[in-house]
């Protein structure tokens, strides 16, 4: 039987994104997501779990999120669980669970967006010349 590793989170940024180049100039940015979810516990009282995950992102999506994301910005990544392992310089063995997005959604404004114009009042709009050829 084979396998699957595919996740989907939606939430927000808790960091500006990290962006750098790795020796050979491919972009990877490090970004903090934050995923809440809420729900009403045995006595009825609603409450709110937040779960915090980092996830790595490569190439040119990368170079997109470190020039549109911030701190705040709501996206929806979907990609794959990675383990990352090493050794600190004192020998020690660590390890890190995170996401490598295949996919990044911008759900919200991209940083430095001007405000979406409003659509006009439809009420205001000068009146249409009558055309005598309509009957009513």
């Amino acid at each position: 039987m084979g396998s699957v590793n595919r996740v989907f989170l939606m939430g927000n940024l808790t960091r500006d994104p990290e962006l750098r180049k790795t020796p050979s100039g491919l972009a990877v940015a490090d970004l903090g997501m934050a995923v809440s979810e809420k729900y009403r516990n045995k006595a009825g009282q609603e409450m709110q779990s937040t779960c915090f995950a980092d996830v790595v992102v490569w190439g040119k999506q990368a170079e997109a999120c470190g020039e549109h994301l911030a701190k705040g910005a709501r996206v929806m990544v979907e990609g794959k669980l990675q383990l990352d392992q090493w050794q600190t310089g004192e020998g020690q063995k660590r390890s890190k669970l995170r996401i490598r997005a295949d996919n990044v959604q911008f759900l919200s404004r991209p940083r430095g967006a001007m405000p979406m114009e409003s659509a006009p009042d439809l009420n205001e709009r000068e009146p249409a010349e009558a055309d005598d050829a309509t009957p009513f």
